[in-house]
């Protein structure tokens, strides 16, 4: 016989959330292009996109429609069964970065595809080091968050990390030899820091980085999930840079919202891909597929790209005012460097209905806007920094 279930007294919060969350004083109902309409009846420009997600915006018609033909005609089947859509997307992602990347593997988020590119940089060199870069984020999850700069002591629980982590400062291309040896499976890297405060790592570092991943033998893997899928102005840094890694994981961006992710993998790493030696369950499900193949549609057919080079470059230009003394980043992960704490900045625009995004610098207020961005946004924003003033 089965025991009877009792109700219990909630203790927790009422709407039974883990509260992990920092929110904002602010609850969205209805979004629109760049637009979000809260319960109280604001109107809040959002230059934040969703922790850089929400590349064509809100609402966006040709990606609303293609999600939901998908739906109906079929939302979920797994990676066992072959689906068009998936080849499709998979195709469509390939062609996009460009660089001679023929193997894509989907997962569900930024960190999972991190794992999995470390995993196959284990597989394929026997060796027990990943080399990141200081200021890094790389994700959560056990490997992933092993790699992210400050994560042991402050918020890693795991007992011990998996590998041995070494760190490069950042743009120290002296201190790469030192640090990146015979024992170094990967290293991966942001070329564009997003948490780290948009931080643009460059061109030099980045070469510098692949000359030595090819002198000792290690893999070199881009971490793309913020700075990825044309945030940059390009289909990737690696694009801007002219520095092709032997992996790229991308998420963010990748589904305009639709939860998912990326590995896109040279020649030589797609070689050493055998019969489950990676594996998800709803990774490359139809939908998601459905939803980066929109996004990629929307990105090249509007010129999105074009906008982003254009619009970021007027941030650049006219939003120095105010409290703003400079900027960092590249493309539509813009850094503005404040003089006085980038959190204060922050909560002054949100009163003003401008929502923009804090960093691991406490001088650096992110701007992660949608790509439909355009100049008169950028004068709403000139406009509130200076009416906040120095």
């Amino acid at each position: 016989m089965n025991a009877e279930i009792k109700p219990t007294t909630h203790a927790g919060p009422p709407d039974f959330l883990a509260p992990v969350f920092a929110q904002y004083p602010m609850e969205v109902v209805h979004a629109e292009g760049v637009w979000l309409h809260t319960r109280d009846g604001r109107r809040i420009l959002d230059l934040y996109g969703g922790h850089a997600v929400a590349a064509l915006g809100y609402a966006h018609p040709g990606w609303t429609r293609a999600v939901a033909e998908q739906a109906k005609a079929c939302n979920f089947q797994s990676n066992a069964v072959p689906m068009d859509v998936r080849a499709r997307a998979a195709t469509r992602l390939a062609k996009f970065a460009g660089g001679g990347y023929d193997s894509v593997f989907f997962v569900n988020s930024g960190a999972e595809a991190n794992e999995n590119a470390l995993k196959m940089a284990f597989r394929m060199t026997r060796r027990p080091q990943v080399v990141a870069v200081e200021g890094s984020f790389h994700g959560r999850t056990a490997a992933a968050g092993a790699i992210t700069w400050g994560a042991v002591g402050k918020w890693y629980e795991f007992p011990k990390t998996p590998f041995d982590v070494a760190y490069v400062p950042k743009r120290d291309i002296a201190a790469i030899a030192n640090i990146v040896t015979e024992q170094t499976a990967a290293v991966m890297v942001e070329p564009v820091q997003g948490v780290g405060g948009a931080f643009d790592m460059g061109r030099e570092f980045l070469a510098a980085l692949r000359k030595r991943c090819d002198e000792v033998g290690a893999l070199l893997v881009f971490d793309e999930v913020q700075c990825g899928m044309g945030r940059t102005g390009q289909p990737f840094a690696a694009n801007l840079y002219g520095v092709m890694p032997d992996m790229i994981t991308t998420a963010k961006a990748l589904g305009n919202g639709f939860p998912c992710a990326a590995l896109l993998m040279s020649p030589a790493v797609a070689a050493a891909v055998k019969l489950d030696a990676l594996g998800t369950t709803f990774g490359g499900g139809p939908m998601a597929c459905a939803a980066i193949e929109a996004t990629i549609e929307a990105l090249e057919g509007e010129d999105l790209l074009a906008n982003v080079r254009r619009v970021g470059a007027l941030i650049r230009e006219r939003c120095i005012v105010g409290p703003v003394s400079g900027h960092q980043g590249a493309g539509f992960l813009t850094g503005l460097v404040c003089t006085r704490p980038a959190k204060d900045v922050h909560a002054a625009l949100l009163k003003l209905d401008i929502l923009t995004g804090t960093s691991g610098d406490p001088r650096v207020l992110r701007l992660l806007p949608p790509y439909t961005l355009a100049a008169e946004h950028v004068e709403l924003l000139r406009a509130a920094l200076i009416g906040i003033g120095a």
